[in-house]
């Protein structure tokens, strides 16, 4: 029996849209890792609330 690899679930997609769908699946499983993920900062720019030390001067506002 042919088992299809891609299947909608919801709706009707017609095999043009299929085709299309699964090139642009191919297309992004062959594109190269080695870019990294993020682009920008290497690490978050806000902190943990449970991570900051306890004191905080009187003045200061958060």
């Amino acid at each position: 029996m042919n088992v299809p690899d891609i299947r909608v679930e919801k709706g009707h997609a017609d095999p043009e849209e299929v085709a299309a769908i699964t090139a642009i699946l191919l297309a992004r499983a062959a594109r190269p890792t080695e870019a990294p993920a993020h682009r920008g900062r290497a690490k978050a720019g806000w902190r943990r609330l449970e991570r900051e030390g306890g004191f905080r001067a009187p003045h200061s506002w958060r």
